[in-house]
């Protein structure tokens, strides 16, 4: 049995990184980095719920869309926090989604295409003391608000926006 000696580990040193370099090495053409500008929310919203924290996100792959819950302060504490659904006044939650689009730069991704809609709930507190819920709904390119609506009690579709727990993060 034979020892190698140092300069065998420096011929197959050499070797090893002669084979990695060449192939790095090369005109290969790249692919330029691009915003997904087409996922942009432009229209007149109350606020940009892309600049909050994502409470949850859910893709519905029967109807080609993809959707993100996004929450203001008050309402990712109370979501990361508590089981409950009833969000405290300050709440702000926001409901994006979007078209889905097959990613060009990773095969089988599917990445968000055009924003199909964006929805508000806002908590505030009532004159007695209980939460009174605000609802708008906005729809199109640019985003136009289509729903405006105030609740004493949460209907079916606030109620499911508040049902999806936080999702956990590291």
């Amino acid at each position: 049995m034979r020892i190698p000696t140092r300069a065998m580990y420096f011929f197959y040193g050499a070797l090893a990184f002669a084979v990695c370099a060449s192939g790095c090495a090369g005109d290969a053409s790249r692919t330029a980095a691009t915003f997904n500008d087409g996922a942009a929310l432009v229209g007149e919203l109350p606020a940009n719920p892309l600049t909050w924290r994502v409470i949850n996100c859910t893709v519905d792959p029967s109807n080609g869309t993809m959707s993100t819950l996004y929450g203001n302060d008050i309402a990712i504490g109370y979501a990361r926090t508590h089981a409950q659904h009833d969000y405290p006044a300050g709440s702000v939650v926001s409901l994006v989604s979007w078209a889905q689009k097959e990613d060009h730069r990773w095969y089988g991704a599917q990445i968000p295409s055009q924003v199909k809609s964006v929805e508000f709930v806002t908590v505030s507190a009532g004159e007695k003391g209980d939460s009174q819920y605000s609802y708008e709904a906005y729809v199109g390119n640019p985003l136009k608000k289509t729903t405006a609506q105030p609740y004493g009690t949460p209907p079916e579709r606030i109620a499911y926006l508040f049902s999806n727990r936080a999702a956990v993060m590291p």
